[in-house]
Formats: C-alpha cells, structure tokens, sequence
C-alpha cells in the first residue's frame, strides 16, 4: 500500500462543524474536474445530513470544481496535483483523523451516491455492530444496472476478497463506505493509490476491523464516467487480480 499524500492545506477543521446527534460525522467527497455536479452533491449531503461537516477533496482539477464546492457551502482542500482516488481519499482521512472526528464516509462526487442513502450505511458503526460499512448496489435494493461485463468482474473481484479475507462482499468496488476512528486511524497511515477500494476492505480485514455491508440504492451519475469503464475495466482486473495474489504471498511469507 502507498505511503501518505502530500501535506495538504487548510487542515485545520471548519468552525461550523458540528455533532451528528453526539457523533462526529466528516463527509469525504473526492473530486476530480467535478465542476458541474459537485455543487448539487454538497447540497444534497447539506440537506440529508445537516449537522455533518463536507470535506470536498479537489484533487488537482482542471476545471471550477473547488469554486463550486466552496460556493455551495462545503470546506475544500486543494491538492497541487492530481494523485488518484486513493490519494485524494487518504488527504479527507488525514483531515478526518486531525479534526478529531468519530466517523467518516466517502460520497462520490458525481452523483452516483445517494446522500438519503447514508443513514443505513452509518447505522452499524453508531450502533457499533462494525467499524468499517460498505454500501452495496447488489443486495436488492434499487434497480441499478452494470454492463454484464463489469458484473463478472465484480463477482470474480468478490471471490478473491472472500479468498483473501473468508468474508463475502458484494460490491467489492464501491466508494459509498463508512469507518469509525480505528478505520480512520489506519487510512489516514495507509492507504492505496492503485486499487483504493479493494485493497482498502482486505487491509481493514487484516487489521482486525469489523466489516459489514449493507444494501443501498445508487443512481447514475451527474457528470463524467466511471474511471474503469470500457478497456480500462479490463486492465483494471487483470491489475488487482495479480495485486492481491501476489501481496498475498507476500503476506504468508511476512505476517
């Protein structure tokens, strides 16, 4: 796993953050030239989760992604550079974990994430069942469509994490997740720049975290398109197939 991103600044928590009914709550929202959706995103979370504090990582883009989260009431940090979902993931872990906060969740922002959605995916780590929660398009909520190929690749990726860790999850590459402070403190140190959201659930497994996921609705997205779509799901398969197997020898030989 990638050592941290860069510094990034401000890291110093906003005066309107406030408890999530005694509870914490920072809102991660990784974005990359999401100008025209990351406003509706920010008001959005605003509205289905009044008293947590948004957190729009800007990770280096090229268009007014940081005016328009900034305008729309959300606390942005601006990466120099672009570096990659993992990277921009880890800088809001980073803030999280500085900040103090109890819990916190990505939401993507162009949209595919339903913010009315995120009460079931934070419920297990209030009620302290889990300390890591995965939102799931799988589990028959919704009616969320996926080309036939991209299913295969998520059965397979399914498999090789039940390999990897004995547990089941369904939707092994969503960003609609959650974590308390033990899951903050290890991506804040930790955290992947190649295959952020599958290495990120086998590490938290191999920490001892407690993992559950739940079944969400996702819609489709505002803006853009999905980073592995097309011959990049390919490549992106074959990639962390061999990253898991071969990390996974690594680990027998080092535990």
């Amino acid at each position: 796993m990638a050592s941290g991103p860069p510094e990034a600044d401000p890291v110093e928590a906003d005066a309107t953050a406030v408890p999530f009914g005694g509870t914490r709550l920072c809102i991660i929202v990784p974005a990359f030239n999401e100008g025209p959706s990351v406003a509706k995103v920010v008001v959005a979370i605003q509205s289905a989760l009044p008293s947590a504090q948004v957190v729009v990582v800007d990770d280096g883009s090229k268009d007014d992604t940081s005016i328009q989260a900034a305008d729309a009431g959300a606390h942005v940090i601006t990466l120099p550079m672009n570096l990659g979902i993992g990277g921009a993931v880890q800088t809001g872990y980073l803030y999280a974990q500085r900040n103090d906060f109890d819990i916190a969740m990505q939401i993507d922002g162009d949209g595919q994430h339903d913010p009315r959605e995120a009460r079931f995916v934070i419920e297990p780590i209030l009620e302290q069942r889990a300390d890591m929660v995965v939102g799931s398009r799988w589990l028959g909520r919704g009616e969320y469509k996926a080309p036939s190929g991209r299913r295969l690749g998520m059965r397979i990726l399914s498999r090789l994490i039940k390999w990897r860790t004995g547990q089941t999850i369904t939707d092994t590459t969503s960003g609609f997740r959650a974590v308390g402070r033990p899951g903050i403190a290890l991506f804040a140190q930790s955290y992947s720049s190649d295959f952020p959201e599958v290495e990120a659930l086998v590490a938290a497994k191999q920490c001892g975290l407690v993992i559950e996921e739940v079944p969400v609705q996702m819609q489709q997205r505002l803006h853009g398109r999905s980073s592995i779509a097309g011959l990049q799901s390919s490549y992106y398969m074959m990639r962390v197939v061999v990253a898991l197997v071969v990390d996974s020898l690594q680990w027998k030989e080092h535990p």
